[in-house]
């Protein structure tokens, strides 16, 4: 069985908390005996307040995300864009997050002509190499070479080559 992991971005202290710390990772325990229920459940409290590092202090991912949602109602831009790809598909998913509906559809209908686009090529490439492999086995086979040797070469099957 896989660990299952909560993870909770609070904009708030936890309550009851005798010192605030930035992550509190939490695992249940029986009540009566202390012993842990289970090493596969637990619970990650990320209390944002308690990050106060600004933008150039991040000096890693987990900083920066924390970064960018603490900051995510006020920022103008996406930090950290050029240094990190991850960023550049966050601010996509934020983008994409922020179209209506009418505009939404419209990407959705664009990405879905551009995909089958991408599948056409492919397969017109795929049968462009199928139809290069049948040449290059009919010419072998004129020059005399051996079935065996023309599939190996070519990849084709005996079945193919023989039929050729």
């Amino acid at each position: 069985m896989k660990a299952v992991y909560g993870v909770f971005f609070l904009n708030f202290y936890l309550p009851d908390a005798n010192h605030h710390k930035l992550r509190t990772d939490i695992l249940l325990a029986d009540r009566s005996t202390q012993e842990i229920f289970s090493d596969k459940l637990r619970f990650i409290f990320i209390e944002l307040p308690s990050f106060v590092k600004e933008e150039d202090e991040c000096v890693n991912d987990f900083e920066r995300w924390i970064y960018v949602l603490k900051n995510m109602d006020t920022l103008q831009r996406l930090p950290f864009q050029a240094r990190k790809s991850v960023f550049q598909k966050l601010e996509e998913v934020v983008t994409l997050a922020s179209l209506s509906k009418d505009e939404r559809e419209k990407y959705d209908e664009s990405l879905k002509v551009l995909r089958d686009r991408i599948s056409e090529l492919a397969y017109a490439e795929q049968k462009g190499v199928e139809k290069g492999k049948l040449e290059v086995a009919m010419n072998l086979k004129q020059a005399g070479y051996a079935p065996e040797t023309i599939a190996r070469l070519t990849g084709l099957s005996l079945e193919v080559v023989a039929g050729l």
